[in-house]
């Protein structure tokens, strides 16, 4: 009771701060809410200011779109919510938190998964990539189209890590989903769910380590509390434009094929900067003194989580195989 309590207070409060923040654009015909964790140096925002600028100006300045980042609006559960409930009109979600909420998307962040960029983006754009999407509709949410964080690594402040053996017992950081936990206890960690970010909890010890693709580490400056990664690339961390199905089912329907082409058009144009980083990243996180592994036994790591598969159910396990399938 008293959680459910807690959560109704979260969001009538974001509910007055977002009509608040709100009436500058009473002039618009419609207004969406956007929300991110993450702050305005990220991938995530920069998606979203592209998504901004394509709405607002193929629309005419009939659809505005406020961007509510650094968590100002809750974590990526609470977004959630807030698109369930129409608080919210759109959010840049990571795939993790979505899995409590579309359960099929579980599929694509199985470990080890996807090869490369490109083998994700043949899985994610094509048909099966469509089809999850279309899942979404279940939860009263939209799934617009995919974008990335980027391949996922381990970082820690123990001790090196180049083998599943070496993972044993460190504390590592995880998202709110049991998958993710799973994957880590499988390898033999003690994963820990927390909400983003966790600088603090890194510096003060609370916890060993965290995992997350090479801009997120070096954007929010983990190589001051981390000294220790290892390029596992475990899972593919793709991010998702989500939006309120409520609010979309009202919309003139030359809005709504705007909202799925500014989100595609702004997924590729995030996909693109983020690769394009990549090398900068790992030379920058190198010259603030990280020791990286970038040849771990990678072998070592899917031997343990293998057995996760038998897991899948439902949804999920038809689009993991369907994956599979595709992949061989």
């Amino acid at each position: 009771m008293r959680r459910l309590f807690a959560i109704s207070v979260s969001i009538f409060a974001t509910t007055v701060f977002i009509i608040a923040s709100s009436n500058s654009y009473a002039a618009a015909k419609y207004t969406i809410n956007l929300g991110i964790v993450t702050t305005p140096k990220t991938f995530h925002y920069k998606a979203a200011a592209k998504f901004k600028q394509i709405v607002e100006k193929k629309s005419g300045g009939a659809i505005k779109v406020i961007i509510h980042h650094s968590g100002s609006v809750g974590n990526e559960t609470s977004i959630l919510q807030q698109l369930q409930l129409g608080v919210l009109q759109a959010g840049v979600i990571t795939a993790g938190p979505i899995d409590k909420f579309v359960p099929a998307i579980k599929a694509i962040e199985f470990p080890f998964i996807f090869k490369d960029y490109k083998d994700a983006d043949r899985i994610l754009d094509g048909k099966i990539g469509k089809a999850i999407l279309s899942k979404f509709r279940d939860a009263n949410l939209i799934g617009f189209h995919f974008l990335e964080n980027g391949f996922r690594n381990l970082t820690n402040s123990v001790r090196p890590v180049h083998s599943a053996k070496d993972v044993k017992g460190l504390k590592i950081r995880v998202m709110n989903s049991q998958l993710h936990i799973a994957i880590w206890r499988a390898i033999g960690a003690n994963p820990t769910p927390m909400p983003w970010p966790i600088y603090t909890q890194l510096s003060q010890h609370v916890i060993d380590g965290q995992e997350n693709p090479l801009a997120v580490i070096y954007q929010y400056k983990l190589y001051e509390v981390q000294k220790y990664l290892s390029l596992t690339h475990h899972v593919y961390s793709a991010l998702v434009f989500v939006g309120s199905k409520s609010f979309y089912d009202k919309l003139p329907a030359k809005y709504q094929k705007l909202l799925y082409s500014a989100a595609k058009d702004a997924s590729i144009y995030e996909r693109k900067l983020n690769r394009d980083k990549v090398k900068f990243f790992l030379s920058e996180l190198k010259k603030h003194g990280m020791i990286i592994d970038e040849h771990p036994d990678i072998a070592s790591f899917k031997k343990k989580v293998i057995p996760l598969k038998s897991r899948f159910t439902g949804d999920a396990k038809r689009y993991l195989d369907m994956i599979l399938a595709a992949s061989k």
